[in-house]
């Protein structure tokens, strides 16, 4: 059955912006906390700079252009009307690619992929090594409808993707995400497999033997303890999504900084700000790539509604990390692993629940942004694995 494809162009009305800054010269701000740094969460001078950038600097409509220079659609799939970004390569044989988001990302996260995907040669590529982009926002973010009823998991998601690729005229395509986009790219292989061409994971989600038969590698001990530390230090965002997204949504929809707030601490303690890695300058996220984010979770209202996927499926997500659950997935897959990155699973770990791994690599600088952080070399990395798969 055919899809109801509509044509899409994001436009916020000046007032709604005009709103916003007006919230923002209100804002009531807390003391600085009585612990030095990050301890108790972001300092209050680094959100003070932040929203009066936001303010005086920061400019929407520049967002707002990047997002409208790529054919946009709403497309009602299983009664959800979805967001998304169809772009296709002026190239023949170019292998249709699903890309997925993850919070507190977007959309806007990985719209700078597009050109080089899509049209390769123009950025110093091979036209064999084009794809078709597929970008949809997830259910409940964005420019996606809000889903009025329970059950919108990472499984349903995908079988809403394949719904979408299919009713587009794909029938074999590659899949790739981040965050979120591993679960539902690893949903898509294991519940679509005959359609996958293979899917790309940044990172797979995979842990240890839970039996522990197997010594630990100095590297995945330090991986299993950033993955501890995260959990006992910073998880608190994950726990609130997960069994009171309601609750937290009253108010970070209600006052931007205080979304900001919520959203700017991952975006600068999850990307990799650590320069002495490569002996380079930091690779920290800009004002703009944050606000860009923040911006649109905000214009679109969608705090409350994107932090549902959590009291849906962090539970299972959680059983994938820790290798509680490791039902194989047998299509081809590739993987990418970036040092600022948690969880950073062995290739050990992960070939348990994907045995047919035909590319890892292993970067040497980058965290859970790398779409922001470094574009050129996930764009490799894609290019690398699907080469193989074609």
């Amino acid at each position: 059955m055919p899809l109801e494809v509509r044509p899409f162009q994001v436009y916020v009305p000046e007032a709604d912006l005009e709103d916003l800054r007006s919230r923002l010269a209100r804002t009531r701000w807390p003391e600085a906390a009585p612990v030095p740094g990050w301890g108790h969460g972001i300092p209050v001078e680094v959100l003070q700079h932040l929203c009066r950038y936001w303010v005086d600097g920061y400019d929407w409509r520049a967002a707002e252009a990047k997002l409208n220079a790529v054919p946009q659609y709403l497309v009602s799939v299983n009664g959800v009307d979805l967001h998304v970004l169809h772009a296709r390569s002026p190239h023949p044989k170019a292998l249709p690619l699903v890309l997925t988001h993850g919070w507190p990302g977007s959309v806007l996260e990985l719209v700078d992929l597009i050109g080089p995907l899509t049209d390769p040669t123009r950025y110093g590529g091979d036209h064999l090594d084009a794809f078709d982009v597929v970008i949809p926002s997830l259910p409940g973010y964005g420019f996606s409808a809000k889903p009025a009823e329970p059950g919108w998991g990472v499984e349903r998601i995908a079988d809403t993707w394949a719904e979408l690729m299919s009713g587009l005229g794909y029938t074999r395509y590659g899949a790739a995400g981040t965050d979120w986009g591993t679960s539902i790219s690893s949903c898509l292989a294991a519940r679509h497999d005959p359609h996958l061409a293979g899917i790309h994971l940044v990172p797979p989600l995979a842990g240890p033997d839970p039996a522990g038969a197997e010594d630990l590698t100095d590297a995945e001990q330090a991986a299993l303890a950033d993955l501890h530390h995260r959990a006992r230090f910073s998880s608190a965002y994950s726990e609130m999504h997960r069994t009171a997204p309601q609750t937290v949504g009253y108010a970070l929809l209600d006052s931007p900084a205080g979304l900001c707030a919520w959203m700017a601490e991952k975006f600068l303690t999850w990307s990799d700000s650590a320069p002495a890695r490569v002996g380079a300058e930091s690779a920290q996220l800009s004002q703009d790539q944050i606000l860009d984010q923040v911006t649109l979770y905000w214009v679109t209202g969608t705090a409350a509604s994107s932090a549902r996927l959590y009291a849906e499926s962090i539970d299972k997500v959680s059983a994938w990390i820790t290798g509680a659950d490791a039902d194989p997935i047998r299509v081809p897959v590739g993987a990418s692993i970036f040092p600022a990155e948690v969880p950073r699973p062995s290739r050990r770990w992960a070939t348990r629940r994907y045995p047919d791994i035909r590319y890892w690599a292993e970067h040497q600088r980058g965290g859970h942004f790398p779409a922001l952080e470094e574009p050129a070399l996930l764009v490799a990395d894609l290019r690398a694995f699907f080469r193989q798969v074609r």
